[in-house]
């Protein structure tokens, strides 16, 4: 959803919120704006459309000063407008906020009653009257600031600056990501680290009910009542260079061609060839060997990966596996008997309706593994507590569209398939190794695709003017299918649907004629004859078939107009491999066609609200 960042210390604000900015714009592009403090008054610029119109703005008429916050907006509660871009001021108090009130209709109407004026359609102005009444009356700016939190209900990363309190920036935090960044002489808020990478690798991750004040000497945390904590502080990894694009024309291609080093790093150290074991490091061994039952829950590309993790589960650990979307698991009161393990995917942790699902799990007596990208994000600290959590070491991904974290979970997947395997004893020592050697091979595999981009590219070029699409896939495969087509309906705008193979019959053959393109996914192995026989019915009416098949399958070659080939390889790494053609036959599309692809219109990159 929307994208904070927060700076206070010696160096130039304005400079410091909008590095922050343009590094968290995959948050949200409706409108952007920043707010500093000189000289005891507030400076306020704000813009609709994307970052580079409020940089326009700002190079007109800067904003001065030390101190300051920033915002970029995916709008919830009134339209892309300059009234209502954040920052909102209100009485020298300027508020940013991701989240949303779920109250605020009746707040606005109590406070106006009380003759406050609004100036927005937003409920963040909510936070800014609050505050601003709670001043007037006497409050200091913290206590304010606790008052109006506790009238309000919803989620929300909150952060305020007060003319009357200028050298502090208060923060609070509720079912929406903030995290604090530390330097010398200086401190950061940020809604995701990317923000303020560029400054400082040494940051704490604020948990829910969170409040507190960061100032040039570092940050004070209490909670809502006002008792102290502390959060650890963490050094990260990533290298700023992991945040840009590093020569390639969008964030999208350049995480494509990441993916062999994600899927290694994804692997490292998991792979135990001379105890022929998989190590899952931050896993309870205890409770996947109490596991009868697993559920999976997620949404879009992560419950696409879900949906090929049971397939993985139930062949190689025989367990009986469930996936759920996670926005509906928990309004069907579900079912977890004793030994569910309930697996939770989101790429950012954040996932509002994965994060619910995963709270009713722990209610309802389940266990609980996290498979995520982002460390100490919300979804692992919740799962910690309970079965742990398998990071995907991904690196920060920018794109909207999920690439790598897409590939990574496979591979997560796969591992917690085998370690079920292993410690319910479903497969042997020998088996155990030969599926990790398969999984150590696809790094080098997926560079090897990486190669035949220009052919996917003379693809794209032939198929980009169509209006739909429609993609088949059985097995493994029909997630892939799905997959498939969400990316091209994603950045290309291209109307796109996956189906599994065998349902054709039942409803979308009577969609294809010469018009529509049908990628087929028809790999040899298990169904490989029924996809054929799919195939053919779509030849004989005329479809377009483009193949995602074996290189040199030709019998299928024969068949379709295009092809994505692909080598030989364990069956049981095809979706992953089948994926990388995919992308890019999608990401050139959608660039050919001259669509945003890293910032697709009406897309957030994590949807931290419901």
């Amino acid at each position: 959803m929307c994208g904070i960042v927060g700076y206070i210390g010696d160096k130039d604000a304005q400079s410091v919120l909008m590095e922050g900015l343009a590094r968290l714009e995959y948050r949200g592009y409706d409108s952007a704006g920043i707010a500093t403090l000189e000289g005891g008054h507030t400076q306020l610029r704000r813009a609709v459309g994307k970052l580079v119109n409020l940089k326009a703005r700002l190079s007109d008429d800067p904003c001065p000063g030390h101190v300051g916050i920033g915002h970029t907006r995916w709008a919830t509660h009134g339209g892309p407008t300059e009234r209502n871009a954040h920052p909102h001021h209100e009485n020298g108090v300027t508020v940013v906020h991701n989240g949303i009130i779920e109250n605020h209709a009746d707040l606005r109407v109590e406070l106006e009653q009380k003759g406050r004026a609004f100036k927005s359609d937003t409920d963040t102005e909510i936070f800014a009257h609050l505050i601003a009444e709670g001043r007037e009356e006497g409050l200091d700016t913290e206590a304010a600031m606790r008052r109006a939190l506790t009238k309000v209900e919803g989620a929300f990363a909150l952060a305020v600056v007060d003319e009357k309190d200028p050298d502090r920036i208060l923060f609070a935090k509720m079912a929406s990501p903030l995290v604090v960044g530390f330097g010398e002489g200086e401190a950061f808020l940020a809604s995701d680290i990317p923000a303020v990478l560029a400054y400082t690798r040494r940051f704490s991750f604020l948990e829910d009910g969170d409040v507190g004040v960061i100032d040039k000497d570092g940050v004070r945390i209490t909670t809502l009542d006002g008792e102290h904590v502390t959060r650890p502080v963490k050094t990260i990894d990533w290298s700023p260079v992991m945040a840009e694009k590093g020569g390639h024309k969008h964030f999208m291609h350049k995480e494509i061609f990441e993916q062999p080093r994600a899927i290694t790093d994804t692997l490292r150290g998991r792979l135990e060839f001379d105890e022929g074991r998989v190590f899952l490091d931050n896993v309870s061994d205890e409770f996947l060997r109490s596991t009868k039952r697993v559920c999976i829950v997620a949404c879009g590309t992560s419950y696409h990966s879900g949906l090929v993790g049971r397939y993985l589960i139930e062949k190689l650990a025989k367990v009986p596996v469930t996936v759920d979307l996670a926005s509906e698991f928990r309004y069907r009161e579900p079912v977890l008997e004793d030994g569910t393990l309930v697996i939770a995917i989101s790429q950012s942790g954040e996932t509002a309706d994965t994060l619910a699902a995963c709270k009713e799990a722990l209610a309802r007596g389940a266990g609980a593994l996290a498979i995520s990208n982002v460390i100490d994000s919300a979804i692992p600290r919740l799962c910690d507590e309970s079965a742990g959590t398998l990071y995907t070491r991904a690196g920060p991904e920018i794109g909207v569209a999920s690439t790598k974290a897409f590939v990574t979970q496979l591979c997560a997947l796969h591992l917690v398939a085998l370690a079920l395997a292993q410690d319910r004893g479903a497969l042997g020592r020998d088996e155990i190794i030969a599926e990790m050697t398969a999984l150590s091979k696809v790094p080098r595999e997926v560079e090897d695709l990486l190669t035949g981009e220009e052919q996917l590219r003379a693809l794209a070029r032939e198929f980009m003017g169509a209006n739909h699409m429609l993609y088949l896939g059985r097995g493994t495969l029909f997630p892939i299918a799905l997959e498939g087509a969400l990316k091209l309906k994603e950045i290309s705008y291209i109307h796109a649907e996956g189906y599994a193979a065998g349902e054709m019959k039942h409803g979308p053959i009577a969609l294809i004629d010469e018009t529509m393109p049908v990628v087929v996914l028809a790999a040899r192995g298990h169904g490989y004859e029924k996809v054929v026989s799919n195939l053919e019915e779509v030849r004989a009416r005329g479809g377009r078939i483009i193949a995602v098949c074996h290189e040199d399958d030709e019998r299928l070659l024969g068949l379709a107009e295009g092809a994505m080939p692909l080598p030989r390889c364990d069956e049981r790494m095809l979706p992953i491999l089948s994926t990388i053609p995919l992308q890019l036959f999608a990401y050139h599309i959608a660039d050919l066609r001259g669509t945003d692809v890293d910032q697709p219109r009406n897309l957030a990159k994590s949807v931290t609200v419901e």
